[in-house]
Order: C-alpha cells, then structure tokens, then sequence
C-alpha cells in the first residue's frame, strides 16, 4: 500500500510541476521539465521493479515446490534402496540355511 501511495505522489508531482512550469519564463520551464521527467522516470521505474518482483516471488514459490517433490523423490529412492539391501541379505540367510 505505502509503496503504491509512493507512485502515485511521484505522478502526481511530475504533472503538478509540468502544469506550474509551463506558465513560467523559459528557464523556470527547463527547469521544471527536468524534474517532472525525472519524478515520471522514477515512476515508472518503480513501477517496473515492483512487476519485476511479483514475477521473481513467483518464480521462487516455483523453484521452491519442485526442489521439495526432487527431495521427496530422492528420498522415496533411498527408502526403495535400503528396502532391497535387506530383502537381498533376507535371500541370502534363507539360500543359506
């Protein structure tokens, strides 16, 4: 919420200036051309951070739930492994008597 009260005062700072600026002399309207692009560029520049991010969180949620199905695959692997281990030495003791 605070960061989208942040973007919408940095748009509407650049539109009040350029709007105040233009009914000035001409280094007045420079000036003030300047710093409205300047608050607009940071706009949209956060703006564009703040997509870039929704996609990273989502893109980690992903990475995280298949890490967790390898994991639990690797481990119902190990489980498979030792299970035939002592079926194997379970074959043996029965060959052997």
């Amino acid at each position: 919420m605070k960061k989208m009260i942040f973007k919408l005062l940095l748009l509407i700072l650049s539109i009040a200036l350029f709007l105040y600026a233009k009914d000035l002399n001409s280094l007045y309207l420079i000036i003030g051309i300047f710093f409205s692009g300047l608050f607009f560029g940071v706009f949209l520049m956060s703006f564009n951070l703040n997509i870039k991010d929704d996609r990273l969180s989502s893109f980690k949620k992903e990475l995280e739930k298949e890490s967790l199905t390898s994991q639990e695959a690797s481990s119902r692997v190990k489980i498979l492994e030792s299970k035939i281990k002592v079926l194997e030495k379970a074959l043996e003791n029965a060959l052997n008597k």
